[in-house]
């Protein structure tokens, strides 16, 4: 009977043990960035990031006035830079940060994107040099 019971317990151990270390649950791990916005420039600027991998990102704008967070390749950019979207509802990649405000979005990085840009397309932010990459690998 004392034998039983150890032995159950052992048995629940390693379930338990294989289950927390299973590749799958690792791959369903979502890694959180904190970014700062403050006078007007991103910190850190400058990401790594697994293919395939799950990251929140918590934007907290340090500046008195309003800006956005939008992640994505150089035509993205380009389109936002060229676009009239004054507002980003918090969507994958792409948020509007009030000024002192914090947002969150959660983005996932395919695995054959290579690097990626994150930006501000406010007028001027961009070409002021508001941006930030993302290296993918």
């Amino acid at each position: 009977m004392k034998h039983r019971g150890i032995v159950a317990f052992v048995v629940a151990l390693l379930a338990a043990g294989a289950t927390a270390c299973d590749p799958a649950n690792a791959s369903n791990e979502i890694r959180t960035v904190h970014v700062t916005i403050h006078f007007s420039s991103f910190e850190p600027s400058v990401l790594d990031v697994a293919p395939g991998e799950t990251v929140r990102f918590v934007v907290e704008n340090a500046d008195p006035i309003d800006h956005e967070f939008l992640i994505g390749d150089g035509q993205l950019q380009q389109v936002h830079e060229e676009g009239t979207e004054a507002y980003h509802p918090p969507r994958p990649g792409e948020m509007s940060v009030p000024a002192r405000g914090t947002q969150v979005t959660t983005f996932t990085f395919a695995a054959d994107a290579g690097s990626l840009i994150f930006g501000c397309h406010l007028p001027g932010h961009y070409a002021y040099g508001m941006r930030g990459e993302i290296s993918i690998g």
